[in-house]
Formats: C-alpha cells, structure tokens, sequence
C-alpha cells in the first residue's frame, strides 16, 4: 500500500469535519486503499480504530443494508456503543438505495465524520445535492501516476531502468491492482479486460438501464480507438450508419455521458483562445486507464502519440488543473491548463522527428502572447527548446514535482 500524497495533502485539511468526504473513480483505481490510508492517518493521530465503522457495499456479507433504512438502523445500533466521534467509512456506497438520506440523518444525528466512495459522477448529481448541497467535498482518485507505478514496480523489478519501468506502464497502465500480480503481461492483460467488462456491465449497463448493449459496445470501441482525436456524435452516427445500425447523435451522446460517469472515459472541450469561448462541437475523449485500452483494443505503441497523449492528460487532472484543447486560428494546442491563478500549455509529440515535426508543435504557439508556461514534450532525449518554449521529455515531465 504505497501512501498517495496527492490525495491525502488534499483531503487531510477536511479530516475530522462535519463535511462529508467523497472519493470517485473507476472501479479499483485505489479509493478503497485511500479510505484505509485515512484510517491509518486518524489511528496515527490518537484515534482509537474502535471508533472505526467499514462498510464495503460490494462485500455480500453487507447486502442486508443496501437500503437506507437498514444502514441506518445497524450504524445508530453499532454508534450507541462507541464513546466519542463515530468515524464512518462506505465503500461504493451506490449500491445502497436511498444512500444520501442515510448520509444526511447521520450528519444530523450522530457525532461522526464520514468518507465515502463511489464508482459513479451521479453520486454528486440530483438527489444527493438536494441533500447534501454545500456540506460534502469531492475528490476524484486516478489510476497511479508514472511516479506511483515507478515506485512500485522497482519494488518488484529492483533494477529496471526509468526508460524500461516507462515502457512498461504504456502498456500496463496505473491499475494498482496489477502489481499484486507481479506485471506479468498476459495475468495483466486478462484482469484489465475482466475490470473493463465489470465496468461495462455494473457502472454503465445497469446504472443507465441500458438495453442495445451491442450499441453501447460499437460506441465504447469507436471511442478507445478514437482517444484523443476530435469527434463529434454526427460522424459516429454515420460511422454506425455504415455498419447498418441507425443510431441518432442523441442516443449516442447519451451513451458517451454513461461512459463518463462511470469514469471510463473523460471528455475534454475545445476551446477558442483569441474568442475566449468554449466551442460546442467535436470534443476530444481520453480513457481513464491506457492499460484497459491495450487490454481491450491493442494498439498502444501503434497509436503511440495518442497514448503519451493520454497519460499526459490523466497526469494534468491529478495535479488538479483543468484541461481545455486550445484552438488558435488554424491551429490546434493539445492542452490548455488552468488552476487557481495558475496556466500553462502542453503539446505532447511522439518524437521531433524532423523540422516538418518541430515546427508545428513549437508553432502551435505563434498566436499565444501571454507569459505563462509553453511545453512541447517528446520522448526525445535532447532539449530542444527555443523561443521560450520549454521542451522536455515526458518522463522527466511526468516525474516533475514541479512544472514552471
């Protein structure tokens, strides 16, 4: 269990309030292992375990409480023998019907502090902001980072390089799960794809009461071959049209947003930087795992650029900026970031190749005349940079603590 600093420097100032913490996440990206690196920091601090109440919904043991009332009768039954603050611990806490009313009467009648985890964006939608609008804080938890996988994966490969470690995670992924099984390739591939199977058929499929699940296949599959391509819901219409299905861009834009729920997939918006509006059409996807893509579709080291694309786009939401496509002109920027007061750009090639190559990644910034941070970053090991563009490797970027 390898401590996730990210996260835990983020919700340590929210321990011990009245506000109800909430982890999301696709399904075993690591929220239970947060809710248990949240216990141990609340044992360090002087809290006595048995104070603790853990509950993981998806444990048979526990689905005689999958009803509000039943939660909430066993947790006031089990609270009235705790002295002091009750610390209350629900792991996929969706599995529970009428979950946020428990959650609410428990903010209200017991002295507790609450975390939470879900494997669905509609836990903060609709009922649950009627409930608890303004008294919960969120936290979306990612697959491991290069540096988390690094650190675990010299741990069982002691002397692997930085170079091999990072092949080795453009196939594998950040599942946290597969360093129990050592990386090895085929054990790997085979639980990437059974996750992505349980995702599909729990998180997408039975939460969007789905019933053309040979539909939602066809656009899952469209949307892991397209990662990090411009698309809009009217081409893969005609996409589909071409396969005999007539499928309207409603319906597919319907399924998309299933598939983003469940955090398989995360849509990025383009953006106008000389307009400074966001642009309604051909968004762009990333998965929330490249390793589920490899497992599922192949192709990762075929779509290379796409796939440093996307780890550079996960990387970006874990240091918690917020990530647009620039558009300039004719010109298109991979990612623009903002957080706080803070900006900065990215363009993420495969390799400088050539001068064709060099000047259209460095060029993409002709049009920007502000201050903030360019990157152009390349598996390249020579720097680059020119004219105040930063150009750097994207390991190196990756491990950065820092980008300025």
């Amino acid at each position: 269990m390898i401590q996730r600093d990210i996260y835990m420097n983020r919700v340590r100032p929210f321990i011990g309030t009245d506000l109800v913490k909430v982890m999301t996440g696709i399904r075993r990206c690591g929220k239970s292992v947060m809710l248990e690196l949240i216990k141990q920091e609340l044992a360090d601090s002087g809290v006595n375990p048995a104070q603790f109440i853990s509950i993981n919904f998806e444990d048979m043991n526990y689905a005689h409480l999958q009803t509000a009332q039943a939660l909430h009768a066993e947790i006031s039954k089990r609270a009235a023998d705790i002295d002091g603050k009750v610390y209350l611990f629900f792991d996929e806490i969706q599995e529970v019907k009428d979950w946020e009313k428990c959650i609410s009467s428990f903010r209200v009648s017991l002295n507790c502090d609450i975390y939470i985890t879900g494997s669905n964006a509609k836990l903060l939608s609709g009922e649950l902001a009627t409930y608890l609008g303004g008294r919960y804080v969120e936290f979306v938890i990612y697959p491991f980072s290069f540096a988390e996988f690094m650190k675990l994966y010299q741990t069982i490969v002691p002397d692997e390089s930085v170079q091999t470690c990072f092949q080795k995670y453009l196939l594998c992924g950040g599942m946290p799960y597969l360093a129990n099984i050592r990386y090895d390739n085929e054990p790997a591939r085979q639980y990437l794809h059974d996750l992505f199977n349980s995702v599909q058929l729990k998180d997408i499929v039975k939460r969007g009461k789905i019933r053309d699940v040979d539909l939602l296949e066809r656009i899952i599959a469209y949307v892991m071959e397209n990662v990090g391509n411009t698309f809009s819901a009217s081409s893969l219409s005609k996409f589909l049209k071409s396969e005999q299905r007539n499928v309207a861009p409603e319906t597919i834009l319907n399924y998309i947003k299933y598939c983003c729920d469940a955090y398989l997939f995360y849509q990025v918006k383009r953006e106008d930087l000389q307009g400074r509006q966001i642009l309604a059409s051909n968004e762009k996807y990333y998965i929330a795992d490249h390793g589920i893509r490899e497992a599922v579709f192949g192709g990762n080291m075929k779509d290379i650029n796409l796939t440093l694309e996307n780890i550079v786009y996960l990387e970006l939401l874990r240091r918690g900026y917020e990530v647009t496509i620039g558009k300039a002109g004719s010109k298109e920027i991979d990612f623009v970031c903002h957080k706080r007061d803070e900006k900065l750009y990215v363009q993420v090639t495969y390799l400088l190749a050539s001068e064709e190559t060099i000047k259209r990644e460095f060029g993409a910034y002709d049009s920007i005349r502000d201050n903030f941070p360019k990157y152009v970053v390349s598996l390249d090991e020579f720097d680059m940079s020119r004219n105040g563009i930063k150009h750097r490797n994207i390991r190196d970027f990756l491990l950065a603590e820092e980008w300025n």
